[in-house]
């Protein structure tokens, strides 16, 4: 295989310097180091795409740093060191690269060196082997509320994009996601098996979405939408995703295939979806403080490994259902005989409260749930939305016991989850009633039967599915609510 003298150029958008390694001819194999900051140096990703009609079989690309600098693979088989030579090589890649196809895989290095003597085997990154030049901009982000908020604006819409599967809804481009959305959710990333821990995420087939656009478009596209200030995130779970983390071998897997989904796509993080019987809890598991469950266990030491390898930037959402949240309040695990998965994601999200960006609650295909007022509320009406939020916001004893509180979340940690029309979920509710439980939670105004414990002007937005269920329905959902909640 040949390759060509290559380049270097560099920018920096929204805080992401991007390093193309682009070789003179129009055809042959591309290398991008992608460069993330953070406090002590960065991450980086080194993405190889086959531009040739031919797959390629092997691949190399190393480069050296200066002794003050520090590199750690996200999977260290794949890095060799030599003093203060590094090289990635496809050994954890079996078979070659497809025609258009690419591989991609991260590092980080402390200190601010750039790679110097970059080649792709054997031949030179940048001309003359000297580093690559960096352009640096200073830009600054102004939010509201306690961090980690991911650099959000004061008030959010989240979205979840149907980006690996059809239902009915009609694909969307991922260039084409309307302006009001803030994060896009990208579903969903499934697993091999329910106990493997290994996730995968592919685009929706051509089958079932016909205009669907490539996977360099699709990457193009979420770079768009960052640059616009949007979060992308991957979804993992949902209705038909069961995720058991069982094992540390299972933990492990979670943590390095999620963080490849990430690092092919440049996404911002992740949105824990997790529904059915991905968490439950054992037999004498009683405190959500200190949970001894393995699923639970397990889920916490991959989300804080995550949360650690991308740093303060990395949003971190969950959208749990209220069967697994606040009918904690009444009942938790199986105790006296209940359903062992009730309040199980207390402990999850307890143990990551400083590090989660949003906590949505999925405020339908629920039952009837107790609120704090000893009463039970119905979804699809506006004091359903008040009382499941009142409760994470007002916090409440864990099945009765006052001396297991689960203490308030932070207003800004807070959206309400919401189907997006009538045939995206059970307990649609209507934008007049939507806009009474936010006058009720923010203002203190326009309440029904239920009385929040308090009034909560940084409630943080809402959350709905879906984004593709929101243009069948005209669009009523984002332009209603964006008018709502402006920025």
């Amino acid at each position: 295989m040949l390759f060509a003298r290559i380049s270097a150029v560099a920018a920096l958008v929204l805080g992401t310097v991007i390093v193309s390694l682009a070789p003179a001819s129009a055809a042959g194999v591309t290398a991008t180091l992608t460069k993330q900051s953070w406090d002590t140096g960065y991450t980086a990703t080194v993405t190889i795409k086959n531009e040739t009609s031919a797959p390629i079989s092997s691949w190399k690309v190393e480069f050296d740093y200066p002794a003050s600098t520090s590199v750690g693979a996200y999977w260290d088989s794949l890095l060799t060191k030599s003093g203060n030579h590094y090289a990635f090589v496809n050994r954890e890649y079996n078979g070659s690269v497809a025609p258009g196809a690419s591989v991609t895989f991260g590092y980080n290095a402390t200190g601010t060196a750039d790679p110097a003597n970059c080649k792709i085997n054997g031949g030179a990154c940048t001309g003359g082997g000297t580093s690559p030049t960096t352009t640096t901009t200073t830009t600054t982000t102004t939010t509201t509320g306690s961090p980690p908020t991911g650099s959000l604006p004061r008030k959010v819409l989240v979205g979840y994009l149907h980006a690996s599967f059809a239902n009915g809804s009609g694909y969307i481009r991922m260039k084409d996601v309307p302006d009001e959305w803030d994060v896009i959710n990208l579903s969903f990333a499934e697993p091999t098996s329910a106990t493997s821990g290994e996730l995968r995420f592919s685009q929706c087939p051509v089958a079932e979405c016909p205009n669907v656009e490539s996977e360099a478009e699709f990457i193009a596209g979420i770079r768009a939408q960052q640059q616009k200030g949007k979060k992308v995130l991957i979804s993992i779970g949902g209705q038909n995703g069961q995720v058991r983390l069982e094992t540390a071998a299972a933990r492990d897997a979670f943590v390095r295939s999620v963080g490849a989904i990430i690092d092919k796509y440049g996404l911002n993080g992740l949105d824990v979806d997790f529904e059915g019987h991905s968490l439950s809890l054992n037999a004498g598991d009683v405190d959500f403080r200190n949970p001894t469950t393995p699923v639970v266990v397990n889920l916490i030491s991959a989300l804080r490994s995550l949360k650690s390898r991308y740093g303060a930037n990395f949003v971190l959402t969950m959208a749990p259902e209220t069967f697994f949240v606040q009918v904690g309040y009444q009942f938790y695990g199986g105790a006296g005989g209940g359903d062992a998965r009730t309040g199980a994601y207390l402990p999850v999200i307890e143990a990551m409260r400083n590090d989660l960006t949003l906590l949505h609650v999925q405020d339908y295909n629920s039952g009837p749930v107790m609120g704090l007022d000893n009463q039970y509320h119905n979804m699809g009406g506006a004091d359903f939305h008040v009382a499941m939020t009142d409760m994470l916001l007002a916090g409440f004893p864990v099945r009765g016991d006052t001396s297991k509180v689960f203490a308030p979340l932070r207003q800004e940690q807070v959206a309400i989850g919401l189907p997006a029309a009538m045939y995206a979920g059970n307990g649609f509710t209507s934008v007049a009633d939507v806009h009474t439980a936010l006058d009720c939670l923010t203002k203190g105004s326009n309440c029904g039967s239920y009385r929040p414990k308090g009034v909560y002007p940084n409630l943080r937005g809402l959350m709905t599915w879906s984004i593709n269920w929101d243009k069948y329905n005209n669009y009523e959902f984002s332009k209603s609510q964006r008018a709502y909640l402006p920025r």
